[in-house]
């Protein structure tokens, strides 16, 4: 098929009015999508009037629902204890002045003193805790007990007596030829 002044001149006008590639022709008959694009690229036509389809609405999001603490949804055996009851959380520690009367920042911080961000690194009166920490951590105390926290056992599920897993290494494997 060649592409003749009066297919150009349609395609163009097509083009404009904001109907997609595969509109155009299927219009046209007897050229494909493909080549529809191929033209418009050649011919350098810019954007369209209006797009081919209605923009869609956006989904609201939804509200999120509560999630479930990881602590909260382990089985507890009869022999344990009672549920745990989730601790609120700590408050804040305030930060403390250096000997200068100023917080710790950045160019202050030493190894010796806690490096607990406090505030938004972005807005002014971000500022460090201060504290003296441990030779083991970068954080005092208090918050080397927020930031490594132990973590939970996990229970294993006790195999049956008749499974003898070296046995089921043992038979030979089938052959799917």
């Amino acid at each position: 098929m060649a592409w003749t002044d009066d297919r150009v001149e349609t395609l163009k006008k097509l083009w404009t009015e904001g109907l997609s590639a595969s509109q155009i022709a299927k219009e046209m008959g007897g050229v494909t999508r493909n080549a529809v694009i191929g033209k418009v690229h050649r011919l350098g036509l810019s954007g369209r009037a209006t797009p081919s389809r209605p923009p869609r609405a956006r989904p609201r999001p939804k509200a999120a629902a509560p999630r479930k603490s990881p602590v909260s949804s382990i089985k507890t055996s009869a022999a344990a204890p009672a549920a745990r009851r989730e601790e609120p959380p700590a408050a804040p520690i305030e930060p403390k002045k250096l000997p200068s009367g100023e917080f710790a920042t950045v160019l202050t911080l030493t190894n010796k003193l806690c490096k607990w961000p406090i505030g938004d690194p972005a807005k002014p009166g971000f500022k460090f805790c201060g504290r003296g920490s441990t030779e083991s951590t970068p954080y005092c105390k208090e918050h080397a007990a927020q930031a490594y926290q132990p973590q939970t056992r996990r229970r294993r599920k006790p195999l049956p007596k008749s499974a003898n897993i070296l046995d089921s290494l043992a038979t030979p494997r089938q052959s799917y030829n």
